[in-house]
């Protein structure tokens, strides 16, 4: 199926995309890259560090990412799996562009080993204790139809509660 790359947007809870499992892609694939590469676009224009294919609309196991250590550029994850290589729990505050203003405080492991591929379908290997560590395991769980607010705790449910219930109001 070619994606039409200049029709991507961000997409936002409830829509059901969302909370679909994404299916593997073909790294090799043209528009597949092509894909990724907007989405890249994409999340810098809404002021993300990440954006999962399902935030657009496809349930395609890709996600991106900003590189930290420079400035401006992404980093694609095609068919990624994530490790734990230190299972150390770590309480963060998480956004996400597809629940825009919810923002709450997220526990995750602090360290985690990456494994995928690139923009170019090349094989990429990463690990990080670091912030970026985080952004790889938030991006993930969109892959697994998994959101942030799946992970709140009752307070933070509460706080967001307006917010969250506004969402669902906007998509009827």
């Amino acid at each position: 199926m070619t994606i039409d790359v200049g029709t991507l947007s961000i997409v936002y809870y409830p829509n059901d995309i969302l909370r679909q499992k994404a299916c593997e892609v073909d790294p090799n694939d043209a528009n597949v890259q092509e894909v990724a590469q907007r989405m890249i676009e994409l999340m810098f224009e809404n002021k993300g560090v990440g954006l999962a294919a399902p935030q657009v609309g496809l349930p395609w196991r890709i996600f991106v990412t900003q590189d930290l250590d420079n400035e401006g550029e992404g980093i694609v994850w095609m068919n990624p799996e994530l490790e734990t290589i230190d299972d150390t729990p770590e309480l963060e505050e998480e956004g996400c562009l597809s629940l825009p203003d919810i923002r709450a405080d997220i526990r995750r492991p602090i360290g985690v080993r990456i494994s995928g591929f690139d923009g170019m379908g090349q094989p990429h290997l990463s690990e990080s204790s670091d912030f970026i560590a985080r952004v790889w395991q938030h991006e993930n769980d969109h892959l697994d139809g998994v959101l942030i607010i799946d992970k709140m705790s009752a307070m933070d449910r509460l706080v967001n509660r307006k917010l969250i219930k506004h969402l669902e109001r906007l998509a009827k």
